[in-house]
């Protein structure tokens, strides 16, 4: 019984990762919307539309916008 459970733990284990790869991901990228992409991975990640959403969510890059208002005298 316990090598029955030696063979299987790395596939529960690799499903665990694979699962919640999307905030790993925003995690290692340092998203200031990681919570919001975990509790998306979280409840609609078993869907694969919800987790391609949180995946493609922790992936795009955060695009900062600086607009300078010119001075007007």
């Amino acid at each position: 019984m316990h090598v029955f459970g030696f063979f299987l733990f790395p596939f529960f284990g690799f499903g665990f990762v694979l699962y919640f790869l999307p905030t790993i991901i925003a995690l290692l990228r340092e998203r200031h919307d990681k919570l919001s992409i975990f509790l998306l991975n979280f409840f609609l990640g078993w869907s694969l539309i919800g987790w391609i959403v949180a995946l493609v969510w922790a992936c795009k890059n955060d695009r900062v916008i600086y607009i300078q208002n010119p001075q007007r005298y």
